[in-house]
């Protein structure tokens, strides 16, 4: 069995291969879940991570329970999800950026957190939970003004402790009777969460922007994702033959770790936080 120390040596040697692989570099930053569990934000599928069943955008859009199942879970979880802070990988990045080191952060993550640690150029690839449309006449809603219609209208609503928080801020509800479903107050339409539900294709007009980023950069580091989601790969298929270096960090195995220049099996906010110390800004 592999002890800690053997494992932090390893790590600390593939760190100082990725920071030769990556200098004088302009880096595109691709992120999933994994950079945001230190933020108290768990992962999908993570060391210890519980089984999830998400509902998919065809459950949410044909069933009216499903929606008020959705809304009561997903407004139990908001407070807590909104509270979470960015954390010291989310702040690195936003150094890295702020340096000219990264063009900027390609994120699977709907928690708005890299924009909060100062990051200026983020592709949300699955959207972001700050925000709530309309479906029917497309009026925008922000989340924040949402929750206080939500509580209004269902004063009975109690945030438990230790609520048991999914990455996209939802949780199971034990009861869903008697909730009022929240509806646009322009059109009384049906409200989605500008996200990009299971079943539910990335826009078009939002992967172009990603391929962009790593187009106009010359190296892909990709933090936190077991790149189970087929946009992570393409992501990185286009890095791979451009022939760019890939860096992947993360704990555990991903889909592509045989086609990474240099694999880190660590934590993402120290590594990160590494690579902000050791890299130079491109000449």
């Amino acid at each position: 069995m592999t002890t800690v120390a053997e494992q932090d040596a390893r790590a600390a040697q593939a760190i100082t291969e990725a920071v030769s692989a990556l200098a004088g570099r302009r880096l595109a930053i691709l992120t999933g879940a994994g950079v945001s569990t230190d933020s108290g934000i768990p992962d999908y599928r993570g060391r210890g991570a519980p089984v999830r069943t998400p509902m998919t955008v065809e459950q949410f859009l044909s069933s009216a329970d499903a929606r008020r199942r959705y809304w009561v879970g997903s407004h139990l979880g908001w407070q807590a999800f909104a509270a979470a802070e960015p954390n010291q990988g989310h702040r690195a990045l936003a150094a890295l950026e702020a340096h000219g080191v990264a063009s900027g952060v390609i994120t699977q993550n709907v928690d708005g957190l890299h924009v909060r640690a100062g990051s200026r150029r983020v592709v949300e690839l699955h959207g972001t939970m700050r925000r709530v449309f309309c479906t029917h006449c497309g009026q925008v809603f922000d989340r924040r003004d949402l929750a206080q219609r939500v509580e209004a209208d269902n004063p009975w609503i109690l945030i438990p402790e230790n609520v048991p928080l999914g990455p996209d801020g939802d949780v199971l509800p034990e009861s869903t009777t008697g909730f009022r479903i929240p509806a646009c107050t322009v059109c009384q339409g049906m409200l989605k969460p500008d996200v990009v539900f299971f079943g539910e294709f990335i826009p078009a007009e939002k992967f172009r922007e990603a391929e962009q980023l790593v187009r106009g950069s010359d190296a892909l580091v990709i933090a936190g994702s077991s790149l189970v989601v087929n946009s992570g790969i393409r992501l990185l298929e286009r890095a791979r033959r451009r022939r760019l270096p890939i860096v992947i960090v993360n704990r555990g195995a991903t889909r592509a770790d045989h086609r990474a220049t240099v694999k880190i099996d660590a934590g993402t906010s120290e590594v990160l936080q590494a690579l902000a110390d050791a890299l130079p800004a491109p000449a």
